[in-house]
C-alpha cells in the first residue's frame, strides 16, 4: 500500500544605531565581561581599543546628531552594541538574546509559545522552506504548506538571515499580526496572519501495514522523552513488530531529551555520544537496558540537524537501526544558553563540538545513511519511507 506525500505534509511538523551615553556604556561592558566572567569563569579584561572606538563614535553623536535618544532607544542600541561585538566572531550560533527573545527562545524549547504555528528550515541557499505547518494553528487554517518559501516578513527580506531571528520576527505577543511573502510554484503572494498560543506535539505516531510501528519526532523539546516512550509503549500493545523512527526535517533541539530517547535503545554502557570543549574529551554513554527487541529503521534527510545527528549517529554505530534517506544537515556544535542577569538577557555560545560514538566528526560533514533514497519532490509519493517499508517487510 502506497504511502502518499499528503501524509508526509500532514505529519511531519518541526515544529531564534548604536549609541549611549559614553559612560553609561562602558559601565555595560565592563558589567557583561564580569558576567560572562562569573558564569563562564574566564578571566576577561576589559577591550581598551573597543572603548577607545565606542568614545570616538559617542563624541560625533554628541556633536551631529539631530534625532532625540530616549530611555527606550538607549536600551535598544546598548543590546544592538553587545549584539554588533558578538556577531564578530563570526560563529552564526553564537549571539547576545535580549531578555524578550531569551524568553521567546525558553519558550520554543518548552513546546509552546506565541506565533502562526509552523516548523521551518533553511536550505542550503539561505531560503527559509516551511516545513509543514501545525494542525490547528493559524498558518494550517489560512492554508500555509509545506514546501512554501519565506521571502519576507513584514516587508523585510530574510533570505541568508539566522534562522533564529526570523523565526523571532514571526513570533510575537497573542493577537497581533504578521505579514509574510510567500513563494510557491513560482508564484508570489503575501499574507497577513494572526498570531495565537500554540502548543506544539513534538512527537506523533501511526501503526502501518505489516505491523510496522512509525514514531515521527519534529524537534526535541522538554516533552520529547516521554511523548516517545509513550507512543512506544501503546504500539508495542497494538501488537508492532518493527519499528521506523522519522527524524526527517527535524532541526534539533534539546540535548538531554535525544540522549535520553537514544537510551532507551542502546545497550547499556555503550557510547552514545563524544564531546569536545576546552576542558577536553567527555564521553556519554547509555546507561539503562535496550527496551527494543525489534528491527528498527531512522529515516534522515539533508534538514535532520544537531540533535537529531546524535540519534542518528548513535543508533548508527552502536549497530542500533539501519538508516535511509540521506546525509544529515552536518551541524555538530553545541550550544550553551548563560543568562546575564546583571545586565538583562543572555549569551547563546558554542561551547564545542559533537562526534558519534565512533568518533567520526558531524559538523560540515553529517551522518550518512546505510541505504541512500533521494525525496523526489511532487511525486505524490514517500520515496524513503516506502523504502523503509519494503526493508522492513523482508
Amino acid at each position: 500500500m502506497g504511502v502518499k506525500m499528503d501524509f508526509e505534509r500532514r505529519e511531519r511538523i518541526y515544529r531564534t544605531v548604536m549609541t549611549v551615553l559614553f559612560t553609561a556604556f562602558i559601565t555595560f561592558i565592563v558589567t557583561l565581561y564580569g558576567t560572562i566572567n562569573f558564569y563562564i569563569g574566564d578571566d576577561i579584561e576589559p577591550n581598551k581599543e573597543l572603548d577607545r572606538k565606542i568614545g570616538v563614535v559617542r563624541n560625533y553623536i554628541d556633536r551631529l546628531y539631530f534625532g532625540e535618544i530616549d530611555e527606550y532607544t538607549e536600551r535598544r542600541m546598548i543590546e544592538s552594541a553587545v549584539k554588533g561585538f558578538i556577531e564578530g566572531i563570526g560563529d552564526r550560533y553564537t549571539e547576545f538574546l535580549t531578555a524578550e527573545e531569551h524568553e521567546e527562545l525558553m519558550m520554543s524549547v518548552r513546546g509552546d509559545y506565541v506565533g502562526i504555528g509552523i516548523f521551518m528550515s533553511q536550505n542550503r541557499e539561505g531560503y527559509v522552506v516551511i516545513l509543514a505547518p501545525i494542525d490547528d494553528s493559524p498558518a494550517k487554517e489560512i492554508g500555509l504548506m509545506t514546501g512554501d518559501i519565506i521571502l519576507r516578513v513584514d516587508g523585510d527580506e530574510v533570505r541568508g538571515k539566522d534562522l533564529t531571528l526570523v523565526s523571532r520576527r514571526i513570533m510575537g505577543e497573542d493577537g497581533t499580526t504578521v505579514e509574510l511573502e510567500i513563494l510557491r510554484d513560482e508564484e508570489t503572494f503575501t499574507e497577513t496572519i494572526t498570531r495565537r498560543q500554540i502548543i506544539i506535539n513534538s512527537v506523533r505516531a501511526e501503526m502501518l501495514e505489516n505491523n510496522i510501528g512509525h514514531i515521527q519526532i519534529m524537534s526535541f523539546d522538554g516533552r520529547s522523552r516521554a511523548e516517545f516512550e509513550r507512543h512506544l509503549a501503546e504500539l508495542r500493545d497494538r501488537g508492532m513488530q518493527s519499528l521506523i523512527i522519522d527524524v526527517r526535517n527535524n532541526g534539533g533541539g534539546m540535548v538531554d531529551q535525544v540522549l535520553e530517547i537514544a537510551d532507551l535503545m542502546v545497550p547499556r554502557d555503550e557510547v552514545l555520544m563524544i564531546t569536545e570543549n576546552r576542558e577536553g574529551q567527555m564521553i556519554r554513554r547509555a546507561t539503562t537496558d535496550n527496551i527494543l527487541d525489534i528491527d528498527v529503521v531512522l529515516l534522515i534527510n539533508g534538514r535532520s540537524a544537531s540533535a537529531s545527528e546524535i540519534l542518528a549517529g548513535a543508533l548508527k554505530d552502536n549497530g542500533v537501526a539501519t538508516l535511509i534517506g540521506e546525509t544529515t544537515y552536518g551541524k555538530g556544535l553545541m550550544q550553551d544558553i548563560r543568562p546575564t542577569r546583571e545586565i538583562g538577557g543572555a549569551l547563546k555560545i558554542t561551547i564545542g563540538e559533537f562526534k558519534t560514538p565512533n568518533g567520526d566528526p558531524i559538523n560540515e560533514q553529517g551522518v550518512s545513511p546505510h541505504i541512500e533514497v533521494e525525496s523526489v519532490r511532487d511525486s505524490g509519493m514517500d520515496e524513503q519511507l516506502e523504502r523503509a517499508i519494503e526493508y522492513l517487510r523482508r
